[in-house]
């Protein structure tokens, strides 16, 4: 896990020099604030969109997969925030297998979450394909009375 933070920081720092190099030989010379405000902005309004096309078509189908991919976002930053708190006041282990095994356990009861349900949308199905098919005799018989 403490590799793959220092791998992560090595590379925003590397993107970080390159594009400060890159604004001051075009002539622009400025501070870090103004290079987070412009990268930061420009990077967050390219995912916006990004995610609001995905979300826009996804949402066509069910809410369901936008509210997942919501909280699986949020538990990513919770286990990392875990991870480096552990670190950091040395409560632990700080492990990227931790983190992992959190998310594969959110994973799993997910997945029997869409299970249930599943289950619960096939069975209301084949209760509301018989009561359907229950009327629609009910009807024929009474039809067949009437024109007698």
């Amino acid at each position: 896990m403490k590799e793959s933070i220092k791998l992560i920081v090595e590379i925003v720092n590397t993107i970080h020099d390159i594009v400060l190099e890159i604004s001051e030989s075009a002539g622009f010379y400025v501070t870090d604030k103004d290079l987070h405000f412009w990268i930061i902005g420009f990077l967050g309004m390219f995912f916006f969109f990004f995610v609001h096309a995905i979300f826009k078509v996804l949402s066509e189908w069910s809410l369901t997969p936008i509210s997942f991919f919501y909280t699986f976002t949020v538990l990513v930053v919770i286990v990392f925030a875990i991870e480096i708190e552990q670190k950091i006041t040395g409560r632990g282990q700080m492990e990227l297998s931790d983190a992992v095994v959190g998310l594969y356990g959110f994973l799993l009861l997910f997945g029997c979450y869409m299970f249930v349900k599943l289950l619960i949308k096939l069975i209301l199905f084949f209760i509301n394909k018989n009561t359907r098919s229950s009327n629609e005799r009910t009807t024929q018989r009474y039809r067949s009375k009437k024109s007698v």
